[in-house]
């Protein structure tokens, strides 16, 4: 049973336009000239994927970290989503998380940024067919 849905609208494909219920979200798509497009103002649905899912890990490690009673308050990350040929010609995503946690260890934050990585709701569905790296700097 779902707790929450989000709903958006989408008119045009890469080259159109989104809009949630909410009216929280309401951006064009444009085209990234790296895949053929004009580039220009708008959004991407990789940037799209890559803020989702950011957020989502993010408040995933919040949560780890606090079961854990570490303050992780002042955490970054640089959410890298790519866009990748894949064998058959076509593409595939691959995603590497920048991850920063001030005032840990690399290995207490390795240790967090794995748990998070198991919680995660986008990490779960992603599994198994989306590279992930999860990189401590």
């Amino acid at each position: 049973m779902a707790v929450y849905t989000a709903k958006v609208t989408v008119h045009g494909g890469r080259q159109g336009k989104v809009e949630s219920t909410t009216g929280g979200l309401d951006v064009d798509l444009v085209m990234p000239k790296e895949l053929g497009g004009g580039g220009g103002t708008g959004t991407n649905p990789e940037e799209l994927f890559a803020a989702g899912y950011g957020a989502c890990y993010q408040s995933a490690l919040a949560n780890v970290a606090r079961q854990a009673k570490v303050d992780v308050k002042d955490t970054t990350i640089v959410n890298n989503v790519m866009l990748d040929k894949d064998i058959d010609g076509g593409f595939k995503l691959s995603v590497r998380m920048d991850i920063n946690i001030p005032g840990l260890s690399k290995e207490e934050a390795t240790d967090i940024a794995k748990k998070a990585h198991e919680f995660c709701p986008y990490s779960k569905a992603i599994r198994g067919n989306i590279d992930v790296q999860l990189n401590i700097v």
